[in-house]
């Protein structure tokens, strides 16, 4: 895939898959996902899923701060219904990362390896998403705020011109172009800023 340098300088998130290791997909479990695999999943990288993927590594690092995240560990609950908004390009994001999943989620083996049913919409909860840990029930509440990185003032203007169909070749790259730096802002220069990925509250 031919991507832009920053999608590798983007921090990674390291997690534990007791399915993977059980079923032999890999020896020890170990899965590093990197920012790249989530835009292969999304089809596309923009702030939203630079954003779920800040949100994601930040509410795992909260949840497990001493040990690898354990992937089909964690159950998530969404603020907003599924089909609102980003809502579901946030939550497809999560899934590839946590493996909680929604009704059409893996059943398991015997009572072990569920990821069937841990993805929840429209729920009362504090911020935006709820990851809670199935194990001790410690859970995390979290927000974006993908505006605390804004835009170029050029984006939108050469945005409406592409749209339109009349931007230029050159400037609908230049468009492209600012599009992707301010995800990379997003991802390489704020990437631990706690005014971007904000904690409402933590639950232990």
């Amino acid at each position: 895939m031919n991507h832009p340098p920053f999608f590798d300088q983007a921090p990674a998130i390291t997690v534990h898959d007791s399915l993977a290791e059980f079923l032999g997909a890999c020896g020890d479990g170990v899965i590093t996902y990197r920012y790249v695999d989530a835009v292969r999943l999304a089809g596309h990288s923009c702030p939203t899923v630079a954003g779920a993927w800040l949100l994601t590594r930040k509410a795992l690092a909260l949840l497990y701060p001493d040990a690898a995240p354990e992937r089909g560990g964690v159950q998530v609950r969404f603020a907003a219904p599924g089909d609102e908004g980003v809502t579901g390009v946030i939550a497809s994001v999560v899934s590839l990362v946590t493996g909680a999943m929604g009704p059409g989620g893996f059943k398991g083996i015997g009572r072990r390896y569920r990821r069937q049913d841990l993805h929840y919409f429209s729920c009362a909860v504090e911020g935006e998403v709820s990851f809670e840990r199935l194990d001790t029930g410690t859970s995390v509440h979290l927000s974006m705020h993908m505006n605390h990185v804004p835009a170029d003032p050029r984006a939108s203007i050469l945005l409406r011109q592409v749209l339109e169909g009349a931007a230029t070749p050159a400037e609908a790259k230049e468009f492209a172009a600012l599009w992707q730096d301010r995800v990379r802002r997003i991802l390489t220069d704020h990437a631990d800023d706690p005014e971007l990925i904000t904690v409402s509250s933590e639950v232990g």
